[in-house]
């Protein structure tokens, strides 16, 4: 009787072998190589970028959840937060509508400037809402959390990719992106903006891409920027690298007079 043996896995099916530390450089390559063939197969070199709090809640559900606390009791004072938070949501998904209304009305049809997220809940749903809403493809990078992130609904079917690296992900946010909005976020937020100015300010970016910070009262009272000019740890040039917003108009104005001089005229262009 010849027995049955069990063909051994090659390589590259053998999970064990795929997950242990050894295959990490394997992994790694796969997350920049993955994108990089969907984004070439569906012809996408330009982004506008939205970062911000996954914790922002929509100004419908904080509604809802302000009248059910009213009626059952609970956290009011929460409640009230979030329905005042939830102006972000609206302003992120009513500017990533706008925007995506101008990208899809240029007269150069091959350069399309698609929204882009972290793929989640809160400000990144908001801003992949929005560009939905208007009928426009859009991108959600999202990234593997034991907590608080899952892709949200919005989110071109094709363009939800999920990534394990933040340092993968954040690159695929930043070598796409020609522009960028941050919106009020906590450390994750604060991350992603503050390595985007390091680039810049480094010139490890050197393509001119407008950054918006959004909400004066949010980022004045949790931010003391000025506090480091005056301590000589940056230059007061360095605020010129971003322009702070609040209101959906001056953002839109301020990113797409910075696409239209910069990115239009310059075909392609990563980092």
């Amino acid at each position: 009787m010849v027995e049955d043996h069990k063909r051994p896995a090659k390589p590259y099916r053998d999970k064990d072998f795929i997950n242990s530390p050894d295959a990490r450089t394997l992994r790694i390559l796969s997350e920049y190589l993955g994108p990089e063939s969907r984004f070439n197969e569906l012809n996408i070199s330009d982004t506008i970028v939205f970062f911000g709090s996954a914790r922002t809640k929509s100004r419908e559900d904080a509604l809802t959840q302000l009248e059910t606390v009213r009626r059952q009791g609970g956290d009011l004072a929460k409640a009230e937060l979030d329905l005042e938070m939830s102006r972000y949501y609206e302003d992120a998904r009513t500017l990533a509508h706008r925007l995506t209304e101008w990208s899809k009305g240029l007269e150069d049809q091959k350069r399309r400037f698609l929204v882009c997220t972290g793929g989640g809940p809160g400000i990144m749903e908001a801003a992949n809402r929005g560009a939905s809403e208007a009928d426009g493809v859009n991108i959600g990078l999202n990234i593997s959390l034991p907590f608080e992130q899952h892709h949200n609904p919005y989110i071109t079917r094709e363009l939800s990719l999920e990534f394990h690296y933040f340092f993968m992900r954040k690159f695929w946010f930043t070598y796409l992106a020609k522009a960028l909005i941050v919106f009020p976020g906590g450390f994750g937020t604060m991350d992603e903006f503050f390595e985007t100015l390091t680039l810049i300010q480094t010139q490890k970016i050197k393509k001119v891409m407008p950054i918006v910070l959004y909400g004066n009262s949010f980022w004045r009272d949790t931010l003391n920027l000025e506090a480091l000019v005056k301590h000589g740890t940056v230059s007061a040039a360095d605020f010129d690298l971003f322009r702070e917003a609040d209101s959906v108009d001056d953002a839109y104005d301020f990113i797409v007079e910075g696409l239209s001089e910069h990115a239009l005229g310059n075909p392609g262009g990563g980092m």
